[in-house]
């Protein structure tokens, strides 16, 4: 069995911004990857609202997903392959970070997960860091109009390119999901044919690791 940890922000948990409640378990992009791939694989989400590489959200410290990154490690290993996906919340204008600067948080979870791995187990997993769908304009009308803007647009764009840079600088699987079909509602989120795009790219991206 090659186990695959999913690491991620709302999108990865599901969320669905028809009715902000969560998508059935079938319609979520983790599920329908675990039914392409072959059942030597086993496919674990671990998606958190609002969670970011390793920003602190003011009063709530856990979305911070840095530090709360080695339980999940620990609780779920001896793991083959992490997918992290995550940097949407890193654009907003809470955190004001700029697209290097989440790039860097992301490079801080690669080395934690490696750090976290050999002590643990005795081998690395391989690593496999996804740009997340670029925010849309639709952002600006939508529920988190309040936390999005053009900046926030002009970072998620520029993630693409920072993060194939950082996999390329440490080795890492890189599968680029800028383009995967965000809804209409907020901008942010998958719509549901998103989350089906987002599965067959990663299917194809796991597939190719062999």
């Amino acid at each position: 069995m090659k186990t695959v940890l999913c690491y991620g922000d709302s999108n990865t948990y599901g969320y669905n911004p028809e009715d902000m409640t969560r998508y059935p378990k079938d319609a979520r992009w983790t599920t329908i990857l675990d039914g392409l791939l072959p059942a030597k694989y086993e496919v674990i989400p671990e998606g958190l609202n609002g969670r970011t590489t390793a920003f602190d959200r003011e009063g709530d410290d856990i979305k911070n997903g840095l530090r709360h990154l080695v339980p999940i490690l620990h609780s779920h290993r001896p793991l083959d392959i992490v997918i992290f996906m995550l940097g949407t919340n890193d654009c907003n204008t809470e955190v004001d970070a700029k697209a290097k600067d989440i790039a860097e948080g992301m490079e801080k979870l690669i080395m934690k997960t490696r750090e976290a791995s050999l002590a643990k187990q005795s081998y690395l997993p391989v690593i496999i860091v996804v740009a997340p769908a670029h925010i849309s304009s639709s952002c600006k009308e939508g529920p988190f109009a309040y936390e999005f803007d053009d900046d926030s647009i002009s970072k998620s764009i520029a993630l693409s390119d920072e993060y194939r840079k950082l996999c390329k600088r440490h080795g890492c699987v890189f599968a680029d999901g800028g383009d995967i079909e965000v809804s209409d509602i907020d901008g942010i989120h998958l719509s549901r044919q998103g989350h089906k795009q987002l599965a067959h790219l990663l299917a194809e991206t796991v597939l190719s690791i062999g």
